[in-house]
């Protein structure tokens, strides 16, 4: 079982507008990353980041939030790239159906797999457009949470049945979005939180979005608060992986040829 990032590209937010405290001038780099887990039992996209036709989609914003982007090689590049046999992925599980999240899944014939409740948000929401505007075509994998309570989350999904990739149920920056878990043979840990915070400075400095991002991007602040304070309790045990910084990734590697 393996991990490795498929970085499609950046686009540029203020710091001041990722997490309460930050500076103006302090232009980040917001990361649209991929991650491809490789497992016995068949492969998973988390997020599927930047497609080739991620320009178009970026049209689909309302203009306030429209930013400069740089576009790397997108998923569907990278895996042809680096030889990888298709036959394998099962398919792409977004943490949640925002533009930068699914924008990639455009390239790729493959299932997306969401619970309920997000796909009520997509259907639904303003900020689902881009969703809708791919996932024709595309087969929905539904899933939804029958296992336990997990680190702390209320429902849990076990993908593989073993422990290695659990989702759990997070919500509040949409109705279903979600953290996927995973655990590596090796004892390293990962959790992609998406969306529960923009930058990694949010859970070094213990803070959540400034109050008004918090009232436009949230469906329920609160919640995504509670599941911010739940991570923190977790940054001792594992690698915690913001959707958007880049730095995040650091030490997952790049897929290759082999």
């Amino acid at each position: 079982m393996t991990l490795h990032q498929l970085p499609t590209g950046t686009y540029v937010t203020r710091a001041a507008f990722a997490f309460r405290g930050g500076k103006f001038r302090d232009k980040r780099d917001f990361a649209s990353t991929a991650v491809l887990v490789q497992h016995p039992e068949g492969d998973l996209l988390i997020d599927a980041g930047f497609s080739s036709e991620v320009a178009d989609h970026i049209k689909l914003l309302p203009r306030f939030v429209q930013s400069p982007f740089t576009q790397r090689g997108t998923v569907d590049e990278q895996l042809t790239a680096a030889g990888y046999d298709r036959s394998r992925l099962q398919g792409v599980v977004v943490t949640h159906s925002h533009w930068d999240h699914v924008s990639g899944v455009s390239d790729l014939s493959l299932p997306i797999w969401m619970n309920e409740g997000e796909l009520q948000y997509a259907a639904k929401d303003s900020d689902g457009k881009v969703f809708r505007e791919i996932s024709p075509g595309h087969r929905i994998r539904h899933y939804d949470f029958p296992g336990p309570a997990y680190l702390g989350f209320p429902s849990s999904y076990d993908v593989y049945g073993d422990g290695s990739v659990v989702i759990a149920l997070a919500g509040g920056h949409t109705t279903g979005s979600v953290i996927v878990f995973v655990t590596l043979p090796t004892g390293n840990r990962y959790a992609f939180i998406g969306d529960l915070a923009w930058q990694l400075d949010a859970l070094r400095l213990r803070v959540d979005r400034p109050l008004m991002l918090r009232l436009l991007a949230d469906t329920d602040p609160k919640l995504v608060r509670q599941g911010l304070l739940r991570m923190l309790a977790l940054t001792d045990r594992m690698q915690i992986v913001p959707s958007h910084d880049v730095s995040a990734y650091d030490g997952i590697p790049l897929l290759t040829a082999h």
